[in-house]
């Protein structure tokens, strides 16, 4: 499950950076909220850490389990290899280290309205625009498959400015430490 924490502004000193004695934690810039999770550490390349989110007790619990990304078909670690993300500075963390990564609460409404509501808009206007100009079923039909056409492309395209300028990718917050059930041998 995730949470939210909020970060005040002027959090950090010295520059957008607060240092611990173990790693340096990026503050936000302004008052965001961040939504955050827990993910493993299982590769390291070049300065770059690759992390898998942590499953939750809550997964498998819910009614859209079917639906889930988590539980799609294929293994195991076939579906974990498909949720793992890159992220930027990760060269202070360890193969197999628990980490609390961030992600502001704006970015991801964007990601998600850039993702699904672009596409939507986009075929409902095209297929509202052919249904009103020719009114007939089959150019309604074709406009709609165009204007989803035109709309994943549009997405595509935000998409990528806004990975380029970093404002999707998730942020190391701080170590998390072992998990609840853990316990030394």
């Amino acid at each position: 499950m995730m949470n939210t924490a909020r970060y005040a502004r002027g959090c950090c000193s010295g520059g957008g950076r607060l240092s611990t004695t173990d790693i340096a934690i990026h503050c936000p810039q302004d008052d965001a909220t961040l939504i955050e999770g827990i993910a493993h550490v299982v590769a390291l390349e070049r300065g770059v850490a690759w992390l898998e989110p942590e499953q939750t007790d809550s997964c498998g619990g819910c009614a859209g389990t079917a639906k889930c990304g988590t539980k799609g078909i294929g293994t195991l670690a076939s579906r974990l290899e498909a949720r793992r993300f890159p992220l930027a500075d990760g060269g202070e963390l360890r193969i197999g280290e628990r980490v609390v990564v961030g992600v502001r609460e704006d970015a991801l409404v964007k990601a998600s309205m850039t993702a699904y509501a672009m596409p939507l808009v986009t075929t409902f206007a095209a297929g509202a625009a052919a249904q009103a100009s020719a009114q007939n079923d089959g150019i309604t039909v074709a406009a709609c498959a165009l204007g989803l056409a035109i709309g994943l492309g549009i997405a595509r395209l935000i998409a990528q400015r806004l990975n380029a300028h970093g404002e999707i990718a998730p942020r190391l917050l701080r170590r998390a430490g072992p998990p609840p059930d853990f316990r030394p041998e």
